[in-house]
């Protein structure tokens, strides 16, 4: 069920619409369900609609006009709550559809249950699926009626009437979602042929530009220079910015003049105070002027920035865990730019549904997810051209950092942010399949020779022995075989890469387990191999740290894929 509130000044104009057979179609039988004292006129059953009518307006507007001659009388009188079941419901009866405007006038103040001073209030039903409910915001003491954050209240109200009637149970959300197009927009935007409102495509290219922004000062920079956008910047007297607005051109109001909107009008995050917030918690770009230092390939950075997503939604840091959702969705919006053509319509489908799962009541920490921001900034400088391996294992790895959006988001019952995670997850899929079978083809058609293959199949049996059968029959096999062979050529142990990717997450949810192991592997194997002296050291701390394992075959360390990292710049 919806509820809509709003106010008016009338209550004769509104009983009158309520009551209306002529004008309104689905008016087919407009009566009363219920009142403020049971005996209310009703005009829909009385003898004389127009003195029927007379008479419940006059009754509704009593205290009104008593409040008035004391000075007293709101100037917006009229309470008004249309409530809407949802099409497959079932068709209430005039009682139950009472029962629920009983509990809604409680719930939101205007007549607190047991309260004999509750304003005056009728319930209209002339449609099988919905009812209005009618009040007059004066109690019976005359003061103004008690009905703060009234919507909220009868939202509240109406889940707990879903679950006890049987009825369809909609998705809620917490007030953290984007301004919706209004009607006129969306009218607009059919008239003059285009695909999205100008909302919605001012929130697409701020979010966008914010993603690939490594400061303020950048991000007004870019913005201002992408065509067809207007910016207007404003300055504290200090000369530091206060906030911008931005308009589409050509986009106008009756008068000529553009037609402005804020940053916090497009959606909560994107007032330039949040904005700066978090592009002030983005860790700066790598520099090496000297050329010297080996360059880290941004795909792969991006991936392994990405993979400890799930890692920091499992803690019980709340702020740390949203700062990160929120930067993976920056992620998902640089995508399209970097992305082939065929897949960007995928990947902006991707990235406009998780906006909504960016938002909640938990207020994030930015500063926390300055290393996944920071590789993200880094994907800009590297379009997904070359074999597209880069794409397809970045998209390996968003696939579960949603799924682990999906859950902590649902622990938390975040509702609204569960379906927008829930269609992002469907979007990237397609986006995966399409950027994947190219790469996968390419490995494949460069598998190793047969008894190569055969020994590489041994060490999965061993790595993996309760998905060994499922990866060999995997149709991926073949690739996965690739990726071994061509890590061993360059000096890695294909069985030490083999546990370490095993160890990484379980392959029991994978699709294809052998694709996941694919990308891990292409992953870890382009770091560089371990040293002898590295791999030495490892054996002697394996040793002193089991001693009593003489009888036992060792394990490899799933750690032991580089050597002892020495201290280096942060990325």
């Amino acid at each position: 069920m919806i509820a809509k509130v709003g106010s008016g000044k009338s209550t004769a104009g509104l009983i009158w619409y309520l009551f209306d057979t002529t004008k309104a179609k689905d008016h087919t039988d407009p009566h009363l369900v219920a009142s403020w004292d049971g005996f209310a006129p009703d005009p829909g059953r009385g003898d004389d609609f127009d003195a029927t009518k007379k008479l419940l307006v006059a009754d509704l507007d009593l205290r009104v006009k008593q409040a008035r001659r004391l000075g007293r009388g709101p100037k917006q009188h009229v309470w008004h709550c249309s409530i809407r079941a949802a099409p497959e419901d079932r068709i209430l009866s005039d009682d139950e559809w009472a029962d629920i405007a009983r509990r809604i006038v409680a719930a939101t103040g205007i007549a607190p249950e047991g309260d004999p001073d509750g304003c005056r209030w009728v319930a209209v039903r002339h449609a099988s699926d919905h009812i209005h409910i009618a009040a007059t915001k004066v109690r019976g003491d005359l003061n103004p009626a008690r009905h703060w954050h009234d919507y909220l209240n009868a939202d509240r109200e109406l889940a707990s009437i879903e679950k006890e009637y049987g009825l369809r149970q909609l998705v809620r959300g917490d007030r953290t979602a984007a301004q919706r197009p209004t009607r006129a927009e969306k009218e607009k935007a059919l008239r003059t042929g285009r695909r999205t409102t100008t909302r919605e495509h001012l929130r697409t290219t701020v979010r966008t530009v914010v993603a690939v922004s490594t400061s303020p000062e950048e991000f007004i920079r870019v913005l201002a220079g992408v065509e067809g956008i207007l910016v207007d910047v404003q300055h504290f007297p200090s000369g530091d910015i206060r906030g911008y607005k931005i308009a589409l051109s050509g986009d106008t109001n009756a008068q000529g003049e553009p037609i402005w909107f804020s940053g916090s009008k497009l959606a909560p995050d994107l007032s330039y105070p949040q904005i700066r917030q978090r592009l002030d918690a983005t860790e700066a770009l790598p520099t090496d002027p000297t050329g010297t230092r080996r360059r880290t390939d941004p795909w792969h950075q991006a991936t392994a920035a990405t993979e400890r997503v799930p890692h920091h939604l499992d803690r019980a840091d709340d702020e740390a865990a949203q700062a990160h959702i929120a930067a993976f969705g920056e992620a998902l919006d640089a995508l399209p730019l970097v992305a082939p053509a065929d897949l960007r319509p995928q990947l902006r489908q991707a990235a406009t549904a998780f906006e909504r799962a960016t938002r909640s009541r938990v207020r994030a920490r930015h500063d926390q997810a300055r290393a996944l921001r920071g590789a993200v900034r880094a994907l800009r400088t590297a379009p997904a051209g070359g074999d597209g391996s880069g794409l397809a294992m970045f998209l390996d790895m968003a696939l579960l950092a949603v799924i682990a959006t999906i859950r902590w988001h649902r622990l938390r019952h975040h509702d609204q942010q569960v379906a927008a995670a829930q269609q992002t997850l469907l979007h990237l899929r397609a986006a995966y399949g399409q950027a994947a079978a190219a790469p996968l083809a390419a490995l494949a058609d460069r598998r190793p020779p047969t008894d190569k293959a055969a020994r590489l199949a041994q060490h999965i049996r061993t790595v993996a022995p309760d998905h060994g059968e499922t990866v060999l029959t995997d149709p991926a096999w073949p690739a996965l075989a690739t990726a071994l062979s061509e890590a061993e050529t360059a000096g890695h142990d294909p069985r030490r890469l083999l546990q370490a990717a095993t160890h990484q997450r379980t392959l029991d949810d994978a699709v294809s387990p052998a694709e996941v192991l694919t990308w891990r592997i292409r992953r870890l194997a382009h770091r560089p191999p371990p040293s002898d002296r590295a791999l030495a050291a490892q054996a002697r701390s394996t040793r002193a740290a089991r001693p009593m394992a003489v009888h036992q075959s060792e394990p490899v360390a799933a750690t032991s894929l580089s050597p002892t990292p020495r201290p280096s710049p942060r990325r």
